[in-house]
This record gives C-alpha cells, sequence and structure tokens, in this order.
C-alpha cells in the first residue's frame, strides 16, 4: 500500500466518522478523539492536514472543474465506482451501489422528495477520482476551508503544523482571504469527492440537493458548528437541509442490504 493510500478502502473514512458521531457519544469523547483511531486513519488525516493546501485546491479545481473527463450515466458511473471495494477492509462488506442505494432507499422510506432521494443516491459518485489517480486524501476526508486559519473542530487539528499554508500569514487570520459572513459559495474548500460531484450536478439539482452534496463531508460546520463567520444568513438556513441529509449516510449501512437488480430501473 503506498504512502498516499493508508487506508484499506475508502470506506474505511466512512467508517471512522460514522464512529465519531455515534448518537449518544459525550461531546468530552470527541475532544479526546484519536486515541482509539486505527493508525491507518491517523495517517490518513496526517496526509489529508498536511497536503490540503490552497495551492493544491486551486489546482485540482483547475484540473477538473473544466468537467472534460468522461461521460457517463449515473448506473455506469456507480457501477465504475464498485471497484473501489476492498476485501481487506473487514468494517463492511457492503458495496458502493449498496451503500448508494440504501441512503436512498432510507430517505424514500421517510417520504422525502425524490429529488432528495436522488441525492442518497448519487452523493458519493465524486469518489471515483481515486480510481483516477488521486490520493486518498484529495478524495474522501473531512473538508475544511483553505486560505483562512484552521479550526480547531477539524480532527487532528496538530496535522495541520506540517502545511505549507502555516507559513503564508494571509491565510493565518481568522477570515483569512474572505470576507466576514461574505457566503460559502465565495470559500473555497479543501479539493474532495464532495466538491467535483457539486460542480457536476449543480445544473440538474435543487438548491437544498447542491449543499447536501457539496457539504456533506464539512463535518467542522455542520457538526461542530465552525465557520460561522464565513456564513451568510442563506447559508444557514440551506445547512438544515445538509444536516437532515447526514444522518441518512452516515448510519443507514446498518440497514438491511438493497437489491441492485431489483431497484435498477
Amino acid at each position: 500500500m503506498g504512502i498516499t493510500q493508508p487506508l484499506a478502502s475508502l470506506e474505511e473514512w466512512d467508517d471512522e466518522i460514522k464512529e465519531r458521531y455515534k448518537p449518544g457519544k459525550a461531546q468530552e469523547d470527541f475532544r479526546n478523539y484519536g486515541d482509539g483511531v486505527h493508525p491507518r486513519v491517523r495517517e490518513f488525516y496526517r496526509l489529508n492536514h498536511t497536503n490540503q493546501t490552497y495551492d493544491f485546491a486551486m489546482q485540482k479545481r483547475a484540473e477538473y472543474l473544466p468537467l472534460k473527463r468522461t461521460e457517463m450515466g449515473i448506473w455506469e458511473a456507480m457501477e465504475f465506482l464498485n471497484t473501489l471495494v476492498d476485501d481487506s477492509d473487514p468494517d463492511t462488506d457492503l458495496s458502493q451501489i449498496e451503500h448508494n442505494l440504501q441512503t436512498a432507499e432510507s430517505i424514500r422510506a421517510d417520504g422525502h422528495p425524490r429529488w432528495m432521494q436522488l441525492t442518497g443516491l448519487i452523493h458519493d459518485l465524486g469518489k471515483v477520482m481515486w480510481i483516477w489517480g488521486e490520493p486518498q486524501w484529495a478524495v474522501v476526508g473531512d473538508t475544511f476551508p483553505v486560505g483562512c486559519a484552521w479550526s480547531d473542530k477539524i480532527v487532528f487539528p496538530q496535522f495541520f503544523d506540517d502545511n505549507p499554508d502555516k507559513n503564508r500569514p494571509e491565510f493565518q487570520t481568522e477570515c483569512g482571504i474572505y470576507e466576514r459572513n461574505g457566503g460559502l459559495d465565495k470559500v473555497n474548500l479543501s479539493w474532495g469527492h464532495d466538491e467535483y460531484l457539486y460542480h457536476v450536478t449543480k445544473d440538474y439539482m435543487p438548491e437544498p440537493a447542491q449543499y447536501m452534496i457539496r457539504y456533506h463531508s464539512f463535518y467542522p460546520a455542520h457538526r461542530e458548528g465552525a465557520y460561522d463567520h464565513l456564513m451568510n444568513d442563506h447559508d444557514r438556513e440551506m445547512f438544515a437541509w445538509v444536516r437532515q441529509f447526514n444522518p441518512y449516510d452516515l448510519y443507514s449501512k446498518g440497514l438491511a442490504k438493497p437489491d441492485p437488480v431489483a431497484l435498477r430501473p
């Protein structure tokens, strides 16, 4: 396993998030976060926090956001993504298709609108970047703003000590290069599957779905309350949708496996 690929599979990050925010877990347990985390996950965060710089995020936006990489349908993309399943991960035997269907089916079972069911189905499809050769730390992981000071609400904040942006004073103030309460749409986040898929789908999905897709890994904000100073009132209103979506993403894995053949149109 290469140094840029410390996780046994991308699902290992998903499982860590699920454990971190397990219902009923005390807040002080989060503050002591890291003591019981698998060394692979710890190494993943070290690489993520060291390498996710402002310049790296801008480079990846320039590379991916012209959206010229490929064209494929949703089911084709899910089947392509299914090659990410790794038998070395003991914590899950769900394929990517099954997890996406499980999320969508849980949303449907609770009576939410079809656009939200679709959001659940496609929300992780940006992970195809790993198949295209991106390191794990550039595909998954908690997202956070680049170009301003890092919040201590981000897990393993000590790993930012080796991030080159620490030596750029313009990035080390609370707002950095951004306007206070100027809105998240003007803020650049660390690069990952959320941002990529948001740009792929934004012209076709309603605004609440766009927020769910773009910010579902922005745990420092939607679970920990950080970076409110960068949000405007519209962001705060829309984040209610992100928080509504989050439990379906995190906790649907424990439900019965869906049947992809039966559910495919």
